[in-house]
This record gives C-alpha cells, structure tokens and sequence, in this order.
C-alpha cells in the first residue's frame, strides 16, 4: 500500500487539537458516543481525519 492510499489516523490529543476541542471533551464524547467517530485498536483511540471533518461538516449551522 503506498502512502496516498493511506488515511491519516490522529491521537486523541492530535484530534482533539484539530477539531479545537479538549482532550477532557474527547473522552467524554466517545462515552456518549455523541463525538467523532474513532478506531479502538487494543487500547489505543485512533480518530481518522475524514471522519473528523465529516463530524465537524455535520455540526456547521448556516444562516439564512
């Protein structure tokens, strides 16, 4: 697999950073499961950078 058919995985710091929301509001989201999508691979939280802008894209609120 080459590197432009890879999707990018971020940490939750990494995540919670580009999303600009905090680490603490990360964690309690995906308890909710009211957050991002994520990956759990063992024990690490792996959030997938497509799924973070589609999140984001869903939460964007227009004026008329």
């Amino acid at each position: 697999m080459d590197s432009s058919s890879r999707r990018e995985r971020l940490t939750e710091t990494e995540a919670s950073i580009y999303i600009g929301m905090s680490r603490p509001w990360m964690r309690l989201a995906r308890m909710k499961r009211q957050g991002p999508s994520f990956l759990k691979i063992g024990r690490a939280i792996r959030y997938d950078v497509a799924d973070l802008d589609q999140w984001l894209d869903s939460h964007r609120v227009r004026c008329a």
